[in-house]
């Protein structure tokens, strides 16, 4: 699982880099002719926003696997439960019914204050 997560933020990186290198398609505040046919730039467009989507949906996929390998209980360590869960699991349950302690839960004595008495 490790391995995945590992990936999934280097393809963020790279996700994030080739949004950030494409030209803008046009439109909005953008003013200009269309420059962007010269010198072949379309066809390293094209490269671009093909491999966003590529890099988009390996984020979506490798997601989706982290998240269902950790809903199933895999660890990067292949070893048994975690600490936390093994306290949780030493750690007796209420009974929903009520009168759930184990062991009878005694009041404390009254506490008296004999500022009177001299």
């Amino acid at each position: 699982m490790l391995f995945l997560i590992i990936l999934l933020v280097i393809i963020c990186v790279a996700l994030g880099l080739f949004v950030l290198i494409q030209n803008p398609k046009g439109g909005g505040l953008a003013t200009g002719g269309s420059g962007s046919n010269m010198f072949g730039v379309q066809r390293t467009g094209d490269v671009l926003e093909k491999g966003t989507w590529v890099l988009l949906t390996l984020v979506v996929v490798i997601s989706l696997a982290v998240t269902t390998i950790a809903k199933t209980g895999g660890s990067a360590t292949g070893g048994g439960d975690s600490k936390i869960q093994q306290q949780l699991d030493k750690t007796p349950t209420p009974s929903p019914i009520g009168g759930g302690a184990t062991t009878p839960v005694t009041p404390p004595p009254p506490v008296t204050s004999d500022t009177t008495k001299k």
